[in-house]
């Protein structure tokens, strides 16, 4: 019996549990998690039309999230805005 591999786009179904995910890549330190979350919602929501609502490329948004690359804030943002999020900026308790 082989075991397949598991597919995160698969379960991000809704928004709530995509904001969620995203969320959490956010609060990882290393800014890969957050690109690899992001890609994973690309593919949820099909990369082709992410691509065609933030004004990029196929191919552009495909480097964009792969793994360590350095995208522009200005494309992660058009990327966030065509997903209909935004970022949001909170305090934390620091000791």
């Amino acid at each position: 019996m082989a075991i397949q591999a598991f597919d995160v786009s698969a379960h991000l179904d809704d928004e709530e549990t995509i904001r969620a995910y995203l969320s959490a890549a956010l609060e990882d330190p290393n800014p890969d998690a957050f690109l690899l979350a992001l890609g994973n919602v690309a593919k949820a929501r099909g990369i082709a039309q992410l691509a065609e609502a933030a004004g990029v490329g196929r191919q552009s948004l495909y480097k964009t999230l792969a793994s360590g690359a350095q995208p522009r804030y200005a494309t992660v943002l058009k990327l966030i805005s065509a997903l209909g999020l935004r970022l949001d900026v909170r305090g934390v308790n620091v000791a």
